[in-house]
């Protein structure tokens, strides 16, 4: 179906499938697919302009309808795998000879709807493997071979049929109602679909997800290994000095709470949080769980694992916070752990309806936007090793109300006298915008996409994911004498998915890199985004590197192939939804914002083309 080229109002529409998606037209093979790429300038906040790079596509079209369905193509579910490595081909530019020889891994959702009629959250798809791996022989010409498996998780064993590849979802998720299978009285729940991050530590390589324990991967053929017990044996237990709470009404209610959550749901004690943290001077890699039963109490429990290089556990500690919260991300430095409050209570009418099996588990939660601050907690990393003065429990009260997102880096300068400053970069967006409910916007009872939920105009813009950074000053007693947050460079445009040289994380860095939106289309100006954005936080200055239209982003990846901060490659993946391709990008890091900053295009094959992926993690060789 060829996309028409004028402009129609969509008056709230009945969403179409997220399957069931109509033939966009592609050129013939004498065709070019794509145009030369040509450079545009935007202007930055201090008032410069800078050169972004474009591509034009086929089809330049700016209307609702158009828009709809490039979103929908975004979560097209893919059931195909390849775990024979295919080559991808060269469309533009060239892999340099001296590209580091490594693996990147994608993870991410893969399916979104069963043969029964249910489709499922973006957050609750199974989790699809994606293996990008660079192989140079002696500066010969580097090769990139694709590979792509579903995470053999114990729900996808059942759901999947291997001889007739039918699929029948019979897990609810956290995020939503099945349609072909069982509501009322289904408490398969917590749907481990391993579907958030990668990551190779220790000669391992696992998938994690938000609720559950990581799978490992083998990875050569990215075979599923198995369900790895990171935390065994690990029920609640304060860890002398650590913790707090004591006794109480909430004691009590999390013990009569354990048997229904671990016996009946299946839940595990703990949660392991998808995201992790690499100390890289210390070569250790930082790890964090919830109790279960926190999700529905107003009391936190929060765990910290440290691993050598070996996956040895160094150190653990356990902190009870008096609080009710959602930590999705957080952050560390030299002597702390540092976790942002973002609030949430328990909906009662919810969790009732969520039990019985009509609504989402998630629709037990809510966000809490009673205070209008953001409390920010400094946990003590070396508790015994430090004269730590300041009492843990209180925390830092940042001066603006925000829900934080994810962090791309921590640090804290200390002065002679004691004093210290920390920083922190990343991504954070309001209270009002952020909903469980109607995360990338899935309506759970239509089972459908709503795009406009994600993009917001006019005043309402400021509400959106952006760019951030909060800085904290405390004297040598540890009380705080200022905190603030603002803008990062002060970059205002829709963004997520910080990142960082990782050589760089928990010490000062200078580049953040980011997935953002360029804003220049009018029914999706704020997501999917559509630019890798580049900010020098010493400097100010903001570079970007636009993708073209009707093409989307994800999660930027650096790559290092020097000492310099920035010297290095950016990878990211292109979804053409226009043509229905994914394509992987290389980009020079040190030259984003100029118009040579593409160094390469790689097309993977149509047939694997895939879906919106979350986050990725380069394993270098080396």
């Amino acid at each position: 179906m060829q996309t028409k080229h004028f402009q129609i109002i969509v008056p709230k529409p009945i969403f179409p499938s997220m399957i069931n998606l109509p033939a966009v037209h592609i050129p013939p093979p004498s065709t070019p697919l794509l145009k030369p790429p040509r450079a545009i300038s935007i202007s930055t906040p201090n008032g410069s302009t800078t050169p972004i790079t474009t591509v034009s596509t086929p089809d330049v079209v700016d209307d609702s309808v158009a828009a709809f369905w490039d979103y929908q193509f975004l979560f097209v579910s893919q059931r195909s795998e390849t775990t024979k490595p295919v080559t991808l081909r060269v469309v533009e530019g060239a892999v340099p000879p001296e590209f580091p020889s490594g693996t990147y891994y994608l993870t991410g959702p893969g399916l979104f709807s069963d043969d029964h009629g249910s489709t499922v959250h973006p957050l609750d798809g199974h989790g699809y493997l994606r293996a990008f791996r660079f192989d140079g022989n002696n500066g010969d010409e580097v090769k990139v071979k694709f590979m792509a498996k579903y995470v053999k998780t114990e729900a996808q064993v059942e759901e999947h049929d291997p001889v007739t590849g039918a699929w029948r979802f019979t897990h609810r998720g956290p995020f939503s109602v099945l349609k072909g299978g069982q509501k009322v009285g289904n408490t398969k729940v917590m749907k481990n679909v391993a579907n958030t991050s990668v990551l190779s530590w220790g000669g391992r390589l696992l998938c994690l997800w938000e609720g559950g324990d990581p799978y490992e991967i083998e990875p050569e053929t990215l075979a599923t290994v198995g369900k790895v017990k990171l935390m065994e044996g690990c029920d609640p237990v304060v860890v002398s000095g650590c913790g707090g709470g004591g006794g109480g009404v909430w004691d009590v209610a999390a013990r009569l709470l354990k048997p229904i959550l671990y016996g009946v749901f299946k839940m595990p004690p703990k949660r392991l949080l998808s995201h992790y943290k690499l100390d890289t001077c210390r070569n250790r890699l930082l790890m964090m769980s919830c109790n279960a039963e926190d999700m529905l109490l107003p009391h936190s429990h929060f765990t910290f694992y440290e691993f050598d290089s070996s996956f040895k556990e160094v150190t653990k500690q356990e902190f009870a916070i008096p609080d009710h919260l959602m930590i999705h991300d957080w952050a560390f430095t030299d002597t702390h752990y540092i976790l942002f409050a973002n609030r949430i209570k328990l909906d009662v009418v919810g969790a009732m309806t969520a039990v019985c099996g009509t609504t989402p588990m998630i629709t037990a939660l809510s966000v809490n936007p009673s205070k209008d601050t953001s409390p920010i907690y400094l946990l003590p990393r070396f508790p015994d090793e430090v004269n730590y003065n300041r009492d843990w429990r209180v925390p830092i009260e940042a001066p603006s109300q925000f829900w934080l997102l994810h962090v791309c880096n921590a640090y804290e300068n200390l002065d002679e006298n004691g004093n210290s400053e920390i920083q922190i970069h990343g991504s954070a967006c309001s209270y009002e915008w952020f909903n469980f409910q109607k995360l990338f916007g899935y309506d759970w009872q239509s089972g459908k996409l709503d795009p406009s939920v994600m993009n917001i105009n006019g005043s309402q813009s400021k509400t959106l994911p952006h760019l951030v950074q909060v800085s904290i000053n405390l004297d040598a007693n540890g009380n705080c004498q200022r905190c603030d947050a603002e803008p990062l460079n002060k970059w205002n445009k829709s963004s997520d998915f910080p990142v960082i040289n990782p050589a760089f994380s928990g010490s000062k860095n200078k580049y953040i890199y980011a997935a953002a939106s360029s804003g220049s289309r009018s029914a999706l100006p704020s997501f999917p985004f559509d630019m890798v954005v580049k900010l020098n936080a010493s400097t100010k200055s903001v570079h970007t590197w636009s993708v073209g239209s009707r093409r989307f982003i994800g999660e930027p990846t650096f790559i290092a192939k020097g000492s310099e901060e920035d010297e290095g490659y950016i990878l990211v993946v292109e979804y053409a939804v226009a043509v229905q391709r994914c394509y992987l990008v290389i980009l020079d890091s040190k030259k984003i914002g100029a118009a040579d900053a593409l160094v390469a295009r790689l097309e993977v094959p149509k047939h694997l083309n895939f879906p919106l992926g979350f986050h990725g993690f380069w394993a270098s060789d080396k």
